[in-house]
């Protein structure tokens, strides 16, 4: 009988891995997909600047291969949008210095063991005394050994040097013609945030009502999983705002992007509570304590007022139409009873806390939204 549980067990254990393996392929396939789209635009972008970076090169100066200036046009847009400017920059610093140190070493020791290391070593020592950063001092150190093993040729010095301030400007230029998606994509990802708080909450009621484990422990993990989501949206915010700053296409939205960067503040508070509520119900499931029904009614009402805020934002929308629903929610947890157990006293504070933060998603100031939610009676 030992054995056959024993046995039992084992296939039960099999086929759990099984699925979990399942499901985290499904979810790296559809992540995959999710970063191709995110750079729908970024690729061909990058790909025709490159292209045009060569053209300008081998026509407007007369170069016969100036492999350079695609590579730097490349490198200059493989970044953020804010910090293309500085890779810019940078890159045709380092690659002076690097073209100037390798051009010099190859007309005075030739090539060698010793001149690599030494190349290397003073090019990048030279542009960290220029206050260079890690991407001009890396390039410094490539195209001096490039000129040094490549392309010993004294003679072509100021032409690779040339190529590599095309690709540049050439694709500083292409930025200017930014894409309205960095634009859109804080209100999106702040949508999928809120969908997320929305299920969390539902599921925590839910596995309080039940009493289950699993499913508390299901609510914690999820709640936790926001916190990578927050810094997309931290990145995502700077992404925008540099779009308005750099491209003179998009200054008239800067009130509106600077409307979903003020999301963030907020939005991290809403999930730092939520990982609490979900930390206490998980311990209330374990010990078996029981929570008012009242609040289970709070948690899914709240889940739903955080739902229709993220279609709003999905829908291009600033999350306005919740307030009522949320200042009804503040108004109704104050009368709740107080149960003699700390974990169902700290999942109706959090539950209040996150009636405040998601107030002013709806664009209350801070105090205005804490004056929405009495105190308790």
């Amino acid at each position: 009988m030992a054995s056959g549980f024993s046995v039992q067990q084992m296939k039960l254990r099999a086929f759990d891995l099984s699925e979990r393996t399942t499901r985290l392929g499904r979810r790296s396939l559809d992540a995959r997909w999710s970063r191709l789209r995110s750079r729908g635009f970024l690729i061909p972008q990058t790909a025709v600047t490159a292209g045009l970076a060569w053209l300008l090169a081998s026509e407007l100066f007369q170069h016969s291969n100036p492999f350079f200036a695609p590579i730097a046009a490349i490198i200059c847009l493989g970044g953020t949008f804010g910090h293309r400017m500085r890779r810019g920059l940078e890159i045709a610093l380092g690659v002076a210095v690097g073209i100037a140190v390798g051009d010099l070493f190859v007309q005075l020791f030739g090539q060698g063991t010793w001149q690599v290391v030494l190349v290397v070593g003073v090019s990048m020592g030279l542009a960290t005394l220029l206050g260079a950063g890690q991407l001009m001092t890396t390039q410094a150190g490539v195209q001096s050994l490039v000129v040094t093993l490549l392309l010993p040729d004294p003679n072509q010095g100021l032409e690779r040097w040339l190529d590599a301030v095309v690709g540049c400007v050439v694709a500083l230029l292409v930025a200017t013609i930014a894409p309205s998606s960095p634009l859109r994509r804080p209100g999106k990802l702040a949508a999928s945030i809120l969908a997320e708080v929305a299920a969390t909450l539902e599921e925590a009621a839910t596995a309080l009502r039940l009493d289950d484990e699993a499913a508390a422990d299901r609510v914690l993990e999820r709640a936790r999983a926001t916190e990578d989501q927050l810094q997309t949206l931290a990145e995502a915010n700077r992404e925008g705002l540099a779009v308005i700053r750099h491209s003179p296409f998009r200054r008239r939205q800067l009130s509106e992007v600077q409307a979903y960067a003020q999301l963030l503040d907020p939005l991290d508070r809403a999930s730092r509570n939520l990982r609490v509520l979900a930390r206490r119900a998980v311990v209330l499931v374990w010990r078996e304590q029981h929570v008012p029904p009242g609040y289970l009614d709070l948690l899914r009402r709240l889940g739903a007022a955080a739902r229709s805020m993220s279609v709003e934002l999905e829908q291009g929308r600033l999350p306005r139409s919740a307030r009522d629903e949320l200042v009804a929610l503040g108004e109704v947890s104050s009368h709740l009873e107080l149960p003699h157990t700390l974990s169902a006293v700290a999942v109706l504070a959090q539950a209040r806390s996150m009636i405040v933060d998601l107030l002013e998603l709806t664009g209350l100031p801070t105090e205005d939204a804490r004056e929405l939610v009495p105190e308790v009676d």
